[in-house]
């Protein structure tokens, strides 16, 4: 498998955490999609910035259980950034709460996915 299915299910993965997340304040219609990329757009690009120092799209990280761990740390801090980052888009305010909840929910989205990748990866191996 090539780097492009873990690169569009991270970009799957943060658009499901930036909608869920404005859906959660009831702000899912096109008038809000401006400010739904003020939140995705950052993240996106933090994410892409610090994933592939960190060894995220190699395959020996990347189909390794004990390696999991390393979306997640990764996604904190680029969450983080991305929070900063809106905020300067914006010309707004750092909220911490809102870089926290970013951060945690974020990092949880992007274990689900690369878990998934990986359990369908292990799957794929040991049926052929």
């Amino acid at each position: 498998m090539k780097n492009y299915i873990l690169i569009l299910g991270d970009i799957t993965a943060t658009a499901l955490v930036t909608l869920i997340g404005f859906a959660t304040h009831g702000e899912v219609e096109v008038a809000f999609l401006p400010r739904m990329g003020a939140a995705f757009f950052p993240l996106l690009i933090s994410w892409f910035l610090l994933a592939p120092s960190l060894g995220l799209f190699q395959k020996q990280i990347t189909r390794n259980p004990r390696q999991l761990w390393r979306p997640m740390l990764a996604m904190i801090f680029a969450a983080s950034f991305a929070a900063v980052l809106r905020g300067l888009l914006l010309n707004a305010p750092i909220i911490p709460i809102f870089a926290l909840v970013l951060s945690t929910t974020s990092a949880f989205a992007m274990l689900v996915w690369r878990g998934m990748y990986l359990l369908l990866w292990l799957k794929v191996t040991t049926d052929n």
